[in-house]
């Protein structure tokens, strides 16, 4: 019997995993928290909300059905932006077999606890083995069958390599890691850099200012990464740089994208709007702020992205803070040896 892959979540990234596995074979289903959608798409067979104009081929299973996504599944996938993973896990732990195990998707930090989404699963969906999928995937190229690389990271490699296997396909490869806690931070972190990213090409302030946010955005990340125990070579990796770099130039990111329009004198509130779907680093820059000072880490770029979306900083002047600040050694760790 041909094996079946449950996705919870009907967002981009779970739509077009989705859509990546069916045409590998599987059986796929493919869960949202809003029936009345779900019947739209069974009618359509295309998620037009989130990812329009591509087939949800019958392989696909839609439900709004906790129970019913479970039943004869091998492996989870959890794509539900990182704001909605407790309320909906509150419900499908309840029911999902103990066996099963759970990759995640979600790229963030809850605000108040700052969990990362495989510790809110291990919470709420009780023990079990749990991966996490975090790299530079731009859902509509994935959709496309582009070229395209992923990591998966677990403690568990037996789960990490079924997960390798089970995506991987000529055209997009899958490579596994152990280090967890780097791989979901970088994944997190990386949408609060792009924002800044995109305050830059709204600002249009160049090619130069943005390579260097980009390296000093991924500094920091990196630096607070280390101190939570992450590998430091995770960070310039596929789910560190690579995923950084997709996500602070592609103008389909919905991160730089905000970012964009704040730089182009639109409010956070109107910036929002123009926006479909979760703009996650809005979010996620409360809690790596918190995170920041809970480890006692320097994490300016992150700041300054805080102070322009929560505390009514402009951008220009939040711009003109980081370039105006004290200046330092590229190397702070180093000893440099000068003339007499």
């Amino acid at each position: 019997m041909t094996q079946k892959v449950a996705i919870i979540g009907d967002g981009a990234m779970g739509t077009v995993c989705a859509i990546t596995l069916a045409r590998k074979g599987f059986r796929v289903g493919l869960w949202s928290y809003d029936k009345q959608y779900v019947e739209k798409m069974q009618q359509t067979r295309e998620n037009e909300r989130f990812l329009p104009g591509y087939v949800l081929t019958p392989s696909i299973e839609l439900t709004g059905d906790a129970e019913e996504i479970f039943d004869s599944a091998t492996l989870v996938i959890s794509a539900i932006p990182c704001k909605f993973v407790r309320s909906v896990w509150e419900k499908l732990g309840k029911v999902i077999p103990r066996s099963l195990p759970v990759a995640s998707c979600t790229k963030g930090i809850e605000n108040g606890t700052l969990l990362r989404p495989t510790e809110i699963l291990s919470q709420l969906a009780g023990p079990r083995s749990l991966a996490v999928i975090s790299g530079p995937n731009i859902a509509d190229e994935l959709a496309r069958a582009l070229p395209a690389t992923s990591t998966v990271a677990s403690s568990d490699m037996n789960l990490a390599t079924h997960v390798q296997n089970t995506f991987s396909t000529n055209w997009f490869r899958m490579y596994t890691n152990s280090d967890v806690v780097g791989v979901e931070l970088a994944g997190a972190t990386k949408n609060v850099i792009a924002i800044a990213a995109g305050t830059i090409d709204g600002l249009g302030a160049g090619d130069n200012a943005k390579a260097a946010l980009l390296t000093r955005g991924l500094v920091e990340i990196s630096r607070l990464g280390e101190k939570m125990g992450a590998h430091p070579e995770t960070f310039s990796g596929l789910a560190g740089m690579g995923d950084l770099i997709t996500t602070c130039v592609s103008p389909k990111g919905r991160n730089r994208t905000f970012g964009q329009l704040l730089g182009q004198g639109k409010t956070v509130e109107q910036a929002l709007k123009a926006i479909a779907g979760e703009v996650e680093g809005v979010n996620t820059v409360k809690s790596v702020v918190e995170l920041a000072k809970r480890h006692k880490v320097d994490m300016p770029i992150t700041q300054a992205v805080y102070d322009v979306i929560f505390n009514g900083k402009s951008v220009v002047e939040g711009f003109s803070e980081l370039m105006t600040r004290q200046l330092k050694s590229e190397a702070p760790n180093s000893v440099i040896h000068q003339k007499n």
